[in-house]
């Protein structure tokens, strides 16, 4: 189980919490999601060119923005 950080104030601090590439697959398996040809192109192209979470995140919104 992740550890909250306390802070100065009540207010609670969502803790962070990363799942791996591996364990998402599971978890998207059991839910009935199988990523396309497409979509696994797309995560080796990412790897190769090395981009960080964020450059990833505007790559794939980039690819299902409309218009």
């Amino acid at each position: 189980m992740p550890i909250r950080k306390k802070t100065g104030s009540s207010k609670r601090v969502p803790a962070k919490f990363v799942l791996g590439r591996e364990r998402f697959a599971q978890i998207s398996a059991v839910e009935g999601i199988k990523p396309t040809a497409a979509m696994k192109k797309r995560v080796a192209e990412f790897d190769r060119q090395g981009l960080s979470p964020a450059e990833r995140r505007r790559e794939i919104i980039k690819a299902y923005r409309k218009g």
